[in-house]
């Protein structure tokens, strides 16, 4: 059986509720006390803190919440994302304001391997000078034709490959064979 000890009657529940319907909200009392402070900044006519380090208030980065509002809108309750948009003005980041998945080691090799392959195939070799920049562009649908979905890198090549030669003893059985294939001296 659960105790009650502490536990508020229905009716003083519901007085408080007519008091304030969010005096026990389920997101973490930090959560609200940075909601409390920036509707406290806004009502003094002070314009909305954007970025980390604007305004820091009672020991809050208030611009750093805001920014995590804003990214983290879809982790909001319903009742946290209203409370944002109609007392405070927060609307959720845009995909442009968002910030890019990070690459993993793997997808940075497979990277620098495509610029390798491309440096191969118009050179005909992987003799790629030390402080060479290789350009590729990644993704789209191949045509050339500027689509929106495509991403142009410049990578270190020819440190890169310097790299790798050095790491030969270390690297994969797998991507030595894909280096070899493509023309790479390993002396």
């Amino acid at each position: 059986m659960e105790s009650s000890a502490g536990a508020l009657s229905y009716e003083r529940r519901e007085q408080l509720e007519d008091i304030d319907p969010s005096w026990c909200p389920s997101w973490p009392v930090e959560w609200q006390r940075c909601f409390h402070l920036v509707r406290l900044h806004l009502e003094a006519g002070r314009p909305l803190p954007t970025e980390p380090g604007d305004v820091v208030h009672q020991g809050e980065d208030l611009g750093r919440w805001v920014r995590s509002v804003r990214l983290g809108w879809d982790n909001l309750t319903t009742v946290q994302q209203w409370m944002c948009e109609q007392v405070l003005g927060i609307e959720p980041a845009t995909e442009e304001e968002k910030p890019q998945p990070r690459r993993t080691q793997a997808d940075k090799w497979a990277l620098n391997y495509e610029a390798a392959k491309q440096f191969f195939e118009r050179e005909g070799h992987l003799r790629v000078p030390r402080k060479h920049i290789e350009r590729i562009i990644i993704g789209g649908d191949g045509s050339g034709g500027g689509s929106k979905n495509q991403e142009e890198h410049e990578l270190r090549l020819g440190a890169w490959i310097g790299n790798q030669r050095s790491r030969a003893a270390t690297l994969s059985p797998e991507r030595v064979e894909q280096l070899s294939a493509i023309g790479m001296r390993w002396t």
